[in-house]
């Protein structure tokens, strides 16, 4: 069996019991960040092998996951913050999974997107979660059919990229179309900030160094 565990974005309290008492019945747990993984069971007493798997191992290890399945071993699934398979690895084990017939079990819990969602302002009845977009190669196709979606768009973004993709969003999407910039959800510097995407800029480029996790929200098309 192979139970999918979302863990905290940020504040460790935000995890369920039903998550914490899973964790403690697997045989084994799969962590994209063993050392990240290793500083929640800490937290919370928790005494679990770990293996590590991520994007860069986990098309040669899954088949030998499937085995230990296949034989009756129970394991369970992390990231290293939110639910797994969303914007982070697990489509292949869970997908290979169902192949076999081995049982896939997801808890409920923590995801970025909707707690971004919900606090964006903006509306939350339907939306599109989009992810990350690509760094050169089709980005700005990807952009052009966005900006044409009436709905809601939900973006992942690192700081890095963070004001280059605010600038394409007001050179793709127009200057009319507002953005909530939502950093460090759950954390001690959260901060929700929606704005025309001319203000937004402005507001990142004074600052040295942008720092965090941020999710945009941005405004679907009217037209």
């Amino acid at each position: 069996m192979l139970y999918i565990i979302p863990t905290p974005i940020g504040n460790l309290q935000d995890i369920t019991f039903r998550a914490i008492e899973t964790l403690q019945n697997v045989d084994e747990i799969l962590a994209e960040d063993t050392r990240v993984t290793r500083k929640l069971l800490d937290h919370y007493q928790i005494s679990k092998p770990i293996r590590s798997y991520h994007a860069h191992n986990e098309h040669k290890i899954f088949p030998t996951l499937i085995s230990d399945m296949s034989k009756g071993k129970t394991y369970g699934l992390v990231s290293d913050a939110g639910t797994p398979a969303i914007s982070d690895p697990g489509f292949l084990l869970v997908r290979a999974c169902y192949q076999s017939k081995i049982k896939v079990v997801p808890l409920p819990g923590p995801t970025a997107l909707i707690a971004a969602v919900a606090g964006s302002g903006l509306p939350a009845d339907r939306f599109h979660f989009e992810g990350f977009l690509p760094h050169k190669k089709g980005r700005n196709k990807r952009l052009e059919f966005l900006a044409t979606y009436p709905y809601t768009i939900v973006l992942y973004e690192s700081p890095y990229r963070l004001l280059k993709t605010i600038k394409d969003i007001q050179s793709v999407f127009g200057e009319e179309r507002r953005v909530c910039v939502v950093k460090e959800i759950s954390k001690i510097y959260e901060k929700f900030t929606l704005d025309y995407p001319e203000n937004l800029i402005t507001n990142f480029e004074e600052e040295t160094k942008i720092k965090g996790e941020f999710v945009l929200v941005i405004e679907g098309d009217s037209k």
